[in-house]
């Protein structure tokens, strides 16, 4: 072999790793270059395998959002025992995440294509502010599901009811708020830019100026710290009301000389353990979903490492996939959207949904009374 054969090898073997002079931003076509930041111009291409990963798990995840919640949006609206206030915020839920995959999902894997994004300017910043204003609206019917359930379970024949017109008023509140965060990028507070590989656009989080900065500070205020407080808040107390709620049927089937107030399949999980589950899933998937691209987001306005165009990626893959969270947590977990479920469209249900409407209807939030929250619990 010859010594020229030999010098051109590593250009042969691994032609994505470029040039000297090849970077990330190559591709990007020139009306977008002003959306770029200096920062990723140090970066080489990626592997083009990593764009095919990536957007072969948004199409998936995509179609798994698109299906689930949407059965979840279909079985709520049609079954007239499921039309309750309260899960008019869970079909809210299911909107929003249905929505925010619909529009997420195809401009990115056509993206991942062509390796960088070929949509222009105006598509990358309707892109970022949608993902922006789906995301913010999920997390905040989370905490008003929250916020619902501690009411019934904790206040119990003291709280005040909500009503159709409550829901639908906080629902709109919950848009109006979303909205009014996220279309101020629009107007000059940050902005809407392409992320580190190239193929989707968010929140800039790389401008120097305090300006821009301050609005990822004050936003993640309003939209994660708030909101998950909110939540680890109200399903503390809920947890505690039920436990409290547990030991006094304990005390009575005591001084009743019984073994249990509840039949021997009810005793065998009791209701504060089921709910300290629900709870603790609820929380975990808020924090695996939504602290990465969090932390990403910090790091670039306080400058605390350097950012590589796949970290910034993934932690946006990661919050996108709460889409596909929700209606496991907050739909499947719900006994009566089962049954309908079943009745509707009974190959999506495995197993037999009467043992389960008595053994996981803590998912349920339209209960109307201390006792039976528990009882649900």
């Amino acid at each position: 072999m010859s010594t020229t054969s030999l010098m051109m090898l590593p250009q042969m073997a691994a032609p994505w790793q470029g040039m000297s002079n090849e970077t990330v931003v190559d591709k990007v076509p020139p009306e977008m270059l002003y959306l770029v930041d200096a920062h990723w111009y140090q970066y080489p291409p990626l592997n083009p395998l990593w764009h095919g990963i990536l957007g072969f798990m948004i199409g998936v995840l995509g179609f798994v959002s698109w299906m689930g919640n949407g059965v979840v949006i279909y079985v709520f609206s049609t079954t007239k025992s499921l039309r309750t206030p309260s899960n008019l915020l869970v079909v809210n839920l299911a909107f929003s995440d249905f929505l925010m995959m619909v529009i997420m999902s195809p401009p990115m894997v056509v993206n991942c294509y062509y390796e960088t994004w070929v949509l222009g300017p105006l598509m990358c910043e309707i892109y970022g502010m949608c993902g922006s204003l789906f995301g913010c609206a999920s997390i905040w019917t989370m905490t008003l599901i929250a916020l619902d359930r501690y009411n019934v379970i904790v206040k119990g024949l003291a709280a005040k009811p909500m009503t159709i017109k409550t829901a639908l008023f906080r629902i709109v509140g919950v848009w109006a708020f979303s909205l009014a965060w996220t279309i101020m990028p629009m107007f000059g507070w940050n902005r809407y830019v392409p992320e580190g590989n190239m193929t989707a656009c968010g929140t800039d989080y790389l401008t120097k100026d305090w300006v821009s900065r301050s609005y990822i500070l004050i936003y993640s205020v309003f939209v994660y710290y708030l909101p998950l407080f909110t939540i680890i808040y109200s399903y503390w107390f809920i947890v505690q009301a039920v436990a409290a709620h547990e030991r006094q049927m304990r005390e009575q089937a005591k001084k009743m000389n019984v073994a249990s107030l509840r039949s021997a399949e009810q005793s065998n999980t009791s209701a504060e353990c089921k709910l300290a589950k629900v709870a603790l899933m609820t929380i975990s998937l808020w924090f695996f979903a939504w602290t990465p691209y969090l932390v990403i987001n910090y790091m670039g306005v306080l400058e605390g490492a350097k950012i590589s165009p796949l970290a910034t990626i993934w932690g946006s893959l990661f919050a996108k996939a709460n889409a596909v969270y929700n209606p496991i947590v907050y739909g499947i977990s719900h006994p009566k959207y089962r049954a309908a479920l079943k009745e509707k469209l009974p190959f999506l249900v495995c197993g037999e949904t009467e043992s389960e409407t008595a053994s996981q209807a803590s998912g349920a939030t339209n209960a109307t009374t201390t006792d039976s929250a528990a009882e649900k619990a």
